[in-house]
């Protein structure tokens, strides 16, 4: 087995090139792992309120790569790195900051134990 296909395809058509250097992950992980780090930033510097709102702005975040990864799949179109890699970033985001939300309910209810 080839682990690093379990972080990404790394598909040569999918993915960015730089000087004849293909990215090692794909231009839609290349834009959720950007997306993860301008949060984590962001977050670092700014206070944010985790609230149910935020969590399901984070959800519909997710919506775009969704779409655009789904009608890929099946075949109902294809689509460019471009919009690979915004839909990533938009994605990463709404992914990073639900996980934040997920994580911090979690470590809530096991202290609540």
């Amino acid at each position: 087995m080839n682990y690093k296909n379990l972080i990404c395809h790394r598909k040569p058509e999918r993915s960015f090139f730089i000087k004849g250097h293909q990215f090692p992950v794909c231009a839609r992980c290349t834009g959720f792992y950007t997306g993860l780090i301008i949060f984590l930033i962001y977050d670092y510097f700014f206070n944010i309120d985790y609230s149910l709102n935020l969590l399901i702005f984070s959800i519909i975040l997710l919506i775009p790569t969704s779409i655009d990864g789904f009608t890929q799949l099946l075949n109902f179109r294809q689509s460019n790195n471009t919009l690979r890699f915004i839909t990533g970033v938009i994605g990463g985001i709404g992914l990073i900051i639900f996980l934040k939300i997920v994580i911090q309910w979690l470590l809530k209810m096991i202290t609540l134990l």
